[in-house]
């Protein structure tokens, strides 16, 4: 395995873990997943978990960034920057503003000298539509900043494109944009794969089909969709309000994993 003495996460909900279960009171998630296993293999692992959910790539780049920096030790950190999905979901989103600002951010984690682990965003949501266009078009340009980006410093890139099984009622929360329990358990042992640490040789195996949804249940959870998600999440827009408001990061300081 390859050895790493500390792993540092930054970004959104993503990585802070929303839709994952619950353990006193945050939400577990992919990131401390992948540390709790690591921990396992090694006594010395450190780790810290600075997302907080709702945030930009540059509030990401103004709080997350200079305060993963104090804690780097080198090639022995591994630091996963996840940031951008909520920019490109924003009505305003500009391109020209947020995709320079993501490689700077980048460019300053690599000169770290710790190894990087970016993630792409899913780019087909849906079979068709004009809303499925337009989350293709905005996601495949952001996606392919990432990779470019990747290719220049030498990053890890866990590319969701590459599991498309990901994006199925399957492993997503019923908001229908952050993951589930099991979308949470699939992504670290995707991470764990592609860092070289011990992993399940079979996450990605072949899954059965999905049954079929009826049409009173489809409608069902469209309208609590559209109620318990998309009104809030327009209301909080129109408001000028983030869900991360007054949030702190749940680990801003190195713990030890037992």
């Amino acid at each position: 395995m390859i050895r790493y003495s500390r792993f540092i996460a930054l970004g959104d909900s993503f990585t802070e873990g929303v839709g994952d279960i619950e353990v006193d009171g945050q939400f577990r998630g992919w990131a401390d997943r992948v540390a709790e296993r690591i921990a396992l293999q090694q006594s010395d692992f450190s780790y810290l978990n600075l997302a907080i959910r709702g945030k930009l790539v540059a509030e990401v780049i103004d709080k997350q960034i200079p305060e993963a920096i104090t804690w780097i030790d080198g090639p022995n950190t591994l630091l996963s920057f996840h940031a951008g999905a909520n920019d490109v979901l924003r009505p305003g989103y500009n391109p020209e503003i947020v995709l320079p600002q993501y490689r700077e951010a980048v460019r300053t984690l690599a000169a770290t000298g710790a190894q990087l682990l970016l993630f792409t965003a899913i780019e087909r949501v849906a079979k068709s539509g004009k809303m499925q266009e337009l989350w293709h078009q905005r996601f495949s340009g952001f996606n392919n900043n990432v990779r470019a980006i990747a290719l220049e410093v030498g990053a890890i890139v866990a590319d969701a494109n590459l599991d498309p099984d990901i994006a199925s009622r399957r492993f997503l929360d019923a908001d229908r944009l952050h993951l589930n329990p099991a979308g949470h358990a699939r992504v670290a042992e995707s991470v764990l794969e592609l860092i070289g640490a011990d992993f399940d040789p079979n996450w990605n195996a072949p899954l059965p089909p999905l049954p079929e949804l009826g049409k009173i249940q489809s409608v069902q959870i469209e309208v609590k969709w559209i109620i318990t998600f998309l009104i809030p999440w327009i209301s909080r827009r129109i408001r000028g309000i983030s869900s991360g408001d007054g949030r702190v990061a749940k680990h801003s300081e190195p713990i030890r994993l037992s």
